[in-house]
This record gives C-alpha cells, structure tokens and sequence, in this order.
C-alpha cells in the first residue's frame, strides 16, 4: 500500500515536502512547482494522498476576497476547524493572510489530481502530531525521533531531512491510517472532512 503525504507551501517559490510512504518505509524529497507534484504522485500511484492544507472554504463562501459578499455569508471558520478549536489544537483559519494562497492551492492541487482519479484527503500534522503527544516541527530532532518511534523508516534518517519532509512523513503516516479506516474524521461532509488519527482514551 502506498500513500503520499504533501506538505504543501502556499506559493511555488516555497519548499513542499513530499513523502512515499510504502509500509513505514518513506522516501521523501523537496517538491516545488504543481506541475513537479503531480507528477511525482501520479508516478507512484497512491492509494491516497494526504495534503496537509485546506483543500476547501467555508461553507457559503464563493472566495476568499473581502470585498465579496461571501464574506458575510460564509465566515471564516469551516466546521472542522471549529470542531479542531473545541478539541484545544491551534491553527491558522483559512482567511488570515498567508493561509489564503495557501488554500487556493490546496483547492486547485485537490481538483487536478482528482481529475487524474486519485483520493485526496485533508490533514493537519500540527494536529496529528499534537494527538500523538510528539513535538510539532519546531523540534526537528523531537518530531523525528516521535515519528521514528511511531515506526518509521527510510529518509527519516537522512542527516539532512527537513520539517517539511517529517510533515509529509506525517500526513502519509495520517492517510495510511484513513485507509485502514482507523481514523478520526472531523468536520460536516458537505464542506470538507479533515482526517485525523483517533484521540486515545
């Protein structure tokens, strides 16, 4: 079974992490351009890929401009980060600054590699990492060792890897779990789900 996990920048300039995970074995590399992202996905065939960006608006919301109408009609909030906000997980809403172009890309990546047939799901590492209680990328050497103990193998071990990279080890880490149907789905259906792994107890 194989999955990828996308650590996605909001601007092509950015790195993206870019993970393989087959088994625990990753394999991971810095992606930049869309075009490089789908390509690398489309090459692998995954069973699933596990983007870690928005990958749709607020309910009512036709874009994220404020001079829209939308604005009003739709808020700030999507469900699942509302449902995120309750569970105490800090993240950035979809509308404040940088997050915008971030989400934009989210939603076209999302339709182009859907329009190839590939599942894509929604995950938060932050989050992932937080229910695992493993330090969030701050900590490289901490995230790394959390994730190695969790059972990963391969470029994790690479001297060089960097947090976007154990960002994508954990989204795919977060779709193997989906594909198991061993997750935790937050959110209302109609907007988006975002998966996440099960809170313990």
């Amino acid at each position: 079974m194989v999955i990828v996990g996308v650590d996605l920048a909001g601007v092509e300039r950015r790195d993206t992490g870019f993970c393989v995970l087959e088994g625990f074995d990753a394999r991971t590399c810095i992606l930049h351009s869309d075009s490089q992202i789908i390509e690398e996905t489309v090459w692998v065939k995954p069973k699933v890929v596990s983007i870690d960006a928005p990958l749709a608006l607020p309910k009512g919301r036709c874009c994220l401009r404020d001079d829209c109408e939308c604005r009003e009609r739709g808020g700030h909030f999507r469900q699942c980060d509302l449902e995120l906000r309750r569970m105490g997980i800090p993240f950035f809403p979809v509308t404040l600054g940088p997050m915008r172009s971030l989400t934009e890309r989210g939603i076209k990546v999302k339709k182009s590699l859907g329009t190839r047939g590939f599942k894509v799901m929604e995950t938060y590492p932050g989050g992932a990492q937080d229910i695992w209680n493993i330090p969030r990328k701050k900590d490289i050497q901490g995230l790394r060792d959390g994730l190695k103990r969790l059972g990963v193998r391969g470029d994790i071990d690479k001297t060089d890897v960097s947090s976007h990279e154990l960002d994508a080890i954990t989204c795919a880490l977060v779709g193997r779990l989906f594909v198991e149907s061993s997750h935790l789905s937050l959110g209302d259906p109609e907007e988006i789900l975002m998966i996440l792994p099960k809170v313990k107890g």
